[in-house]
């Protein structure tokens, strides 16, 4: 897949900053197209070359991150490694995830979030196929992870806060392994 060229870079961009203002001022749920795209200054018309509605732009967001960490059979990284390289993603996309999964948010996303890192853990526990609840509580905890590192205004490098919850994930295999 080709990289965009700069011009929709740079619209998509302007979005995503339209966007976080938006939540932050008045919720996801009542941000409309036409608020982002008159504050964003693109018109209707490019917003929808580029996207079907506004969760279809967080989406896309998002999903992008998600090919990045569950990168194809050629990634040599561990699981910790991409899990950092997720922290790392968040921490560059701060203030959107802020916005999206704060008080101001989106339920929607954090659903949205919690179902695509299931998926992610379930394709990634060694060897069984685990009830669903294993993977429901380890994205839960994956989310809580990233919420609270927002919250309390990232206090620890992204590394970090990857090894901490990896580490706290590992300690919920280990009991449902005993």
């Amino acid at each position: 897949m080709s990289r965009p060229n700069v011009r929709v870079r740079r619209t998509r961009a302007l979005l995503r900053e339209a966007l976080v203002d938006l939540i932050e001022e008045r919720g996801f749920d009542r941000v409309t197209v036409g608020e982002l795209t008159s504050r964003a200054m693109i018109s209707r018309a490019a917003f929808y070359r580029n996207y079907r509605d506004k969760y279809e732009l967080v989406e896309q967001i998002f999903d992008e991150a998600m090919a990045e960490m569950t990168a194809g059979g050629d990634d040599t990284r561990t699981s910790r490694e991409r899990w950092a390289d997720f922290f790392r993603h968040i921490d560059a996309y701060h203030r959107l995830y802020g916005a999206l999964l704060g008080r101001k948010g989106s339920p929607w996303f954090a659903d949205r979030m919690r179902s695509a890192l299931a998926a992610m853990s379930t394709a990634h526990l060694p060897g069984r196929q685990p009830d669903a609840l294993v993977p429901s509580v380890i994205s839960a905890m994956f989310v809580q992870s990233i919420v609270w590192w927002l919250e309390h205004d990232r206090p620890c490098p992204p590394e970090e806060i990857a090894d901490r919850s990896a580490r706290l994930i590992g300690a919920v295999l280990g009991e449902v392994t005993q």
